[in-house]
């Protein structure tokens, strides 16, 4: 029978030993791999400003499996090579809620990036997926959503999609920096809400081969679970290998991006598109982002850091940055920013010397708020840190309405009647603010 095709790690490479990063739980490159890091080096040496995107993103850590191993080793890099036909790559982003997250970002860095190439990228939300939830790496089904909500939080996310392609625009790309390929936002509620399901078993389904879907090891713990697994979650990768189906035939798409969790479900995408149309496609995973604890972050977990500012405010999005330690700052600014890495290494040099400003924090978190909330959410974030931290009267007046709330969110608050005679003490000690106990 046919082996089926490997993923091949790409983690972040040194740029004199490509050597592999360790704290991102990334696997040893095989031998396999040793060809694509002598291209990838050789690529950086002969355009320091323009290497190729594969040798670039593998240098950074952003992407870290590529798939199928030997077709993104033979032909991948010269594609993706500066000078070649641009690409179409996609990722696709379920509406659970009504806002994306932290642990969003780097498959929008890694579209962002394709992009900054001249490659045409495709965002996808999924209005149609979301209704039966993707089981990968859940212990349990997803509750049902009702067809409504998930209408409104795909239109929410791709509200939150349009802002950071529009920031990313405006903040930080140059006119004449060479062609920013284009970016569309696509629902697959249109094209999965009107394919028959007849056609769709007959086509898609009689492709998909059942060991490929019940050998996975997620599918495996849930079918061994008490709770077991439904026929809509066993179907979930089907559908998201349609998505693969549908954009290539109709926008040319060749690589499918996400998080490393999204693993099995591109293998479904490449298995249907190679079968269906003969073309040599791709998947290209990036890391997840945990907690301290090792914990994925997300809504499932109760971690979200979210990127709408109703549910996370741009101070509290640039506090989460700046509280991030030195042993992954570093890695931070590689993943979540579009800075040179010689700048990177410069802002590390500095930070060893005077460790006590927080340089490559404040960078960090700098430019990540300014990519989510745009110029004036940066100064927004800076105005209540000064005012919070920093005692600085002049942030405090300066804020808005907006801005306090905002700041006060989670602080406990108490509505009271002001009394004739009432003195400032009397007022704290009804609002609970000071213990009671005698006026001297």
């Amino acid at each position: 029978s046919r082996r089926a095709p490997r993923a091949m790690a790409a983690p972040a490479l040194c740029r004199r030993c490509g050597r592999a990063a360790g704290p991102w739980g990334l696997r040893r490159a095989p031998l396999l791999l040793l060809p694509l890091r002598r291209r990838a080096h050789e690529q950086a040496r002969r355009a320091r400003g323009a290497a190729g995107l594969l040798a670039a993103q593998c240098e950074r850590g952003l992407f870290q499996e590529v798939f199928p191993a030997q077709s993104a080793e033979e032909q991948l890099p010269a594609l993706l090579e500066p000078g070649r036909p641009p690409l179409a790559a996609y990722c696709g982003f379920d509406p659970t809620a009504d806002s994306l997250h932290v642990g969003h970002l780097l498959p929008v860095m890694a579209l962002l990036h394709f992009q900054r190439a001249g490659h045409d990228v495709i965002a996808v939300v999924g209005g149609a997926t979301a209704r039966l939830g993707d089981p990968s790496g859940r212990e349990r089904a997803r509750e049902p959503l009702p067809a409504g909500q998930v209408r409104a939080q795909a239109r929410a996310l791709r509200a939150g999609l349009e802002r950071l392609f529009g920031n990313h625009r405006e903040l930080f790309w140059e006119p004449g920096a060479g062609r920013l390929g284009r970016a569309a936002l696509l629902d697959n509620a249109q094209w999965l809400g009107r394919e028959p399901l007849l056609r769709f078993l007959g086509g898609a389904g009689g492709r998909l081969r059942m060991g490929t879907l019940l050998s996975r090891q997620s599918c495996q713990a849930r079918l061994r679970s008490a709770e077991g697994m439904s026929l809509a979650e066993f179907l979930y990768p089907a559908l998201q290998a349609y998505d693969f189906l549908h954009l290539h035939r109709h926008h040319g798409c060749r690589i499918q991006l996400g998080g490393h969790d999204q693993m099995g479900n591109i293998m479904s995408g490449y298995e249907l598109v190679t079968k269906m149309t003969g073309a040599e496609v791709f998947g290209i995973t990036v890391p997840l982002i945990t907690s301290t604890t090792g914990d994925k972050l997300g809504k499932t977990a109760g971690n979200a850091v979210w990127l709408n500012r109703e549910k996370t405010s741009p101070f509290e999005l640039y506090q989460f940055f700046v509280r991030q330690q030195d042993n992954v700052v570093e890695k931070y600014l590689k993943l979540f920013t579009f800075l040179p890495l010689e700048e990177i290494a410069h802002i590390m040099e500095m930070h060893a010397k005077e460790p006590e400003k927080w340089g490559p924090q404040k960078r960090l978190a700098a430019e990540v708020t300014k990519l989510v909330h745009g110029r004036e959410g940066l100064e927004s974030a800076k105005r209540c840190t000064k005012a919070l931290y920093h005692s600085s009267v002049e942030a405090l007046e300066e804020m808005s309405d907006q801005e306090l709330q905002e700041l006060f969110r989670q602080a406990t608050s108490a509505e009271l009647l002001l009394e004739p005679g009432m003195t400032v003490l009397d007022l704290c000690r009804k609002a609970n603010a000071i213990p009671d106990g005698p006026s001297g």
